[in-house]
């Protein structure tokens, strides 16, 4: 089921970077991960709580993910807040962040990460998919920013998920590639609203990795070859990503 759960994956996604030593870059500071149950989010909620941070997760309904998540993250030495919701509702997202600084205090990092991607020949995109995939990805970012910019700091970061798709296009993800170019240009356009206010805002635009995403949308075969078409022969790992983060 849509968008996958980690825990049901056979070959697991590595999410611990055991070689990555932290060294207090976010000492005190507190992180809202969007999508930090799993894949990309759980390894930088993981490697946030390294150097330093306490962490707010949101994830759909991925309970059992989120909850590993969580004990990860506390097994580093910090707090991890739990939040269930869609981040395509708009009331949900001001929630969110509210949530966060009432239970962690403040708000210095933003990362916008949760994505809903479906493979589709262009004119079988239903109105339906289009619409799911424009409200997570785009309305998303953009709701989860506009309530955090209340509460982020001088020195206060946005890091939005971005993709290769977003720069080359992707055949059978159309209306993903168009999000993740949007996203591209929203990091690029706010970025230069906020740094007055000292609040970078960046992009980080992986190529293909593996993630519940990827099981939860293709057939076996289609799997098996995942990534092969890149330099690398595979597809990237979720602990070689986060540290750009």
């Amino acid at each position: 089921d849509k968008p996958g759960l980690e825990a049901d994956m056979t070959l697991k996604p590595l999410y611990d970077a055991p070689y990555y030593k932290g060294s207090g870059k976010l000492e005190g500071k507190v992180a809202l991960i969007t999508g930090g149950d799993s894949g990309i989010g759980r390894s930088v909620a993981i490697l946030y709580a390294r150097e330093g941070a306490d962490v707010a997760i949101v994830f759909l309904d991925e309970h059992e993910d989120a909850e590993l998540t969580r004990s990860l993250v506390e097994a580093e030495g910090q707090r991890c807040l739990l939040i269930a919701g869609d981040v395509s509702d708009r009331v949900f997202a001001r929630d969110a962040v509210a949530q966060t600084v009432a239970t962690l205090g403040k708000l210095d990092v933003l990362v916008n990460n949760a994505a809903f991607q479906l493979h589709a020949k262009f004119e079988d995109i239903s109105e339906a998919q289009f619409d799911k995939t424009l409200k997570t990805n785009l309305y998303g970012y953009f709701q989860m920013a506009q309530a955090a910019v209340e509460h982020l700091p001088y020195g206060g970061a946005i890091v939005n998920t971005g993709s290769v798709t977003g720069i080359e296009g992707s055949p059978t993800l159309v209306d993903y590639s168009m999000t993740k170019g949007g996203i591209h240009a929203f990091t690029r356009a706010l970025s230069g609203q906020l740094i007055d206010r000292g609040i970078r805002v960046n992009a980080v635009a992986p190529g293909p990795v593996w993630t519940p995403l990827n099981p939860a949308d293709k057939q076996a075969g289609q799997v098996a070859q995942f990534g092969a078409q890149t330099a690398m022969k595979r597809p990237a790992q979720p602990e070689e990503l986060a540290p750009a983060y």
